[in-house]
């Protein structure tokens, strides 16, 4: 747990799920930068001119609530991808005394404020989620609203700029402070607003076993959203090959190719697609009934890892960790991913994962299982198989 002290007061913040091992702070530069902004207190030092925070404040991309926690008292709307950054923002807010209800948690599937005064924007990594968030805030503003973006130097490049500027009206950035820096647009209410062009779907090559052919849909954000990426590619070629009923989860599943091809080649499985991102979720639920038919079984859910399936309930888990966490490279998800898998697997349940090699999850799975045996390889990627004994 990390103080973030701030003229609202100081607080208390962590990650979601709390894990005495995750070092990575709830917060960084481009937060605390935005926040001195808000507060009137700029880069260079120039007279304080703080920001009219009376209306409606809309709040989007907040990773972990540090946002929406230090701005309480103002009632913010948080527009978030992100289940478990809903979750830290609720943890967050109770720790600081927060009023029930002051925040309006929305994920990025649900409609948006009819009008903003003030929107906030965490410059995400996804360029495409950026573009889909902008299309669908940009008729909610006005010509007086104020509109600030922040991120790290690192995050904000050419494109993310054009972007404001083609969505929002005149665009402009910041000094760097700390390597964070803030965007300035400025609402043009002449601009000729059009549809965001997300959801898209593509079609599956004709080499991926029962996957081949089936129509794809990605909803903004997702992981390789405008193609087959090689690892689920290599992954879809080697999934096992299983037949009557049982229980199989689709583990961080993205647009739900892995499953959607599970429950295509046994009708008599019973799917459950289970993602972190509302959009992924969404995206998992349109590319099974698109391709399984709109009456077929299954069950979709925006979730931290398997906490909500019963132990000992599930036969097989199909499972692409990522190891990224914004732009920390961690193995925390991934462990966290293994460990429910062991919980929610019945005797002789198995957990098939596929990795870039150099990850070296076989260690991991070795350490749960007691046992874990290489399915397929090839110069990049390991599918690994791990029964619960």
């Amino acid at each position: 747990m990390n103080r973030l002290t701030t003229s609202s007061g100081a607080y208390d913040l962590t990650r979601f799920p709390e894990d005495p091992r995750d070092r990575l702070r709830a917060w960084d530069a481009a937060d605390e930068y935005l926040l001195r902004h808000l507060d009137g207190i700029a880069a260079d030092g120039g007279e304080p001119r703080p920001v009219d925070l009376s209306g409606t404040v809309v709040v989007v991309g907040d990773r972990w609530g540090a946002l929406v926690t230090a701005l309480a008292a103002h009632r913010p709307v948080q527009i978030t991808d992100s289940f478990l950054a809903q979750q830290a923002t609720r943890a967050n807010l109770a720790r600081s005394g927060a009023e029930p209800g002051a925040v309006r948690l929305l994920s990025a599937m649900d409609p948006v404020p009819d009008r903003i005064d003030v929107l906030l924007v965490r410059v995400p990594k996804s360029l495409a989620l950026l573009e889909d968030q902008l299309h669908r805030l940009a008729p909610r503003l006005h010509a007086g609203t104020v509109v600030v973006g922040t991120g790290m130097v690192t995050e904000i490049h050419t494109s993310t700029l054009t972007l404001f500027e083609e969505l929002i009206g005149p665009t402009r950035t910041s000094l760097a402070a700390k390597k964070a820096r803030l965007i300035f647009s400025t609402p043009d209410p002449a601009l000729v607003r059009t549809d965001s062009p997300w959801p898209r779907t593509y079609e599956l090559p004709a080499d991926v076993g029962a996957a081949s052919g089936l129509a794809v849909t990605n909803h903004a954000g997702i992981f390789c959203a405008e193609r087959l990426d090689i690892g689920t590619r290599f992954f879809l070629r080697n999934l096992p090959q299983r037949h009557g009923p049982e229980r199989v989860v689709d583990l961080g599943c993205g647009n739900g190719v892995v499953g959607t091809a599970a429950a295509l080649a046994n009708p008599g499985a019973d799917v459950t697609f289970i993602d972190e991102s509302f959009s992924a979720v969404a995206s998992a639920e349109a590319t099974f009934r698109a391709n399984a038919g709109p009456d077929a079984k299954a069950e979709f859910l925006v979730d931290d890892g398997l906490s909500s399936v019963p132990a000992g309930s599930v036969d097989l888990v199909l499972n692409n960790p990522p190891f990224h966490s914004h732009q920390a490279t961690t193995d925390t998800t991934a462990w966290n991913m293994f460990t429910g898998s062991r919980e929610a697997l019945r005797a002789g349940g198995e957990l098939w994962v596929i990795g870039n090699r150099h990850l070296g999850y076989h260690v991991k799975l070795r350490r749960l299982f007691g046992t874990c045996e290489v399915v397929a390889s090839d110069p990049k990627f390991v599918i690994l198989r791990a029964v619960k004994r």
